[in-house]
């Protein structure tokens, strides 16, 4: 039996979660339920997209995610099933999706599936369970609903073209305070071609990157780009959220210096 994994902004006070695994045991008693995390901030994406991303590729071919972040569908956002590098994804088309893919995905199927209830307000036992315990029991995506051509689209970084410096933005906090940005390292190259630059932050400045803490003081700030391949800023036995006084959304900026240090 395929693994199922369940993403959510629900939290963990209310029912909502228990009732989505209650509902897939219904429906399979001997489902195979991991929790990647319920605690993602209601209706955030970006955030969403990047707990979800440093998970689901860990996880065998064949497993079936459900990722309910902002989950109500509208006309612009429907309820989609994704087939992508052997992964079945079950959400909302808002953009996630397409922070978490390298490339386009083998099949985009747009749900016409019948609801059991009159509410549309809890689509993740309504629809998404439904789905995901369909695949799970060996049916194919497409009976599911109607071929769509492509995801909607959302980028973290928009970077114009020809920019010789970047500004970034903080998408999310880790527990132990580190700031992660959505600077990726791609984007870090080929804008800066191997000039000097400086990390502007809080009126803090940094000027390498480093690959572990130990390389620079207790107490100093310092940056490095994380395994999924995203600037970190962070404190050496330290905060720096707590340090730096900076929440999400806030801005980071990279200036590249022309002078080659002289």
């Amino acid at each position: 039996m395929p693994i199922i994994t369940l993403t959510s902004d629900f939290g963990l006070k209310d029912h909502y979660v228990s009732a989505v695994k209650g509902s897939i045991y219904n429906e399979l008693p001997e489902g195979n339920i991991v929790d990647i995390s319920h605690l993602i901030p209601p209706c955030d994406i970006l955030q969403g997209a990047y707990i979800f991303s440093n998970a689901w590729p860990h996880f065998p071919k064949g497993t079936i995610h459900i990722v309910a972040v902002n989950a109500v569908s509208t006309v612009e956002h429907p309820h989609v099933g994704v087939l992508y590098d052997g992964h079945y994804f079950i959400g909302n088309d808002n953009g996630l999706f397409s922070l978490i893919f390298q490339r386009p995905p083998e099949l985009v199927v747009e749900f016409n599936l019948r609801q059991d209830t009159n509410t549309l307000t809890f689509p993740t036992r309504d629809v998404f369970v439904k789905a995901a315990c369909h695949l799970a029991r060996g049916g194919t995506l497409e009976i599911l609903g109607q071929r769509k051509e492509a995801l909607t689209q959302r980028s973290r970084l928009h970077q114009p073209p020809g920019d010789l410096n970047i500004r970034g933005n903080i998408i999310y906090i880790d527990s132990v305070g580190n700031l992660v940005t959505d600077i990726t390292l791609s984007v870090f190259k080929d804008t800066g071609k191997g000039r000097p630059f400086t990390i502007e932050i809080a009126g803090y400045n940094i000027d390498r990157i480093v690959g572990k803490y130990s390389e620079v003081a207790d107490g100093e700030m310092l940056a490095f780009f994380n395994s999924s391949g995203f600037l970190e800023i962070a404190q050496n036995k330290g905060s720096a959220v707590k340090s730096l006084k900076k929440t999400m959304n806030e801005t980071i900026r990279i200036e590249f210096r022309t002078d080659q240090g002289r």
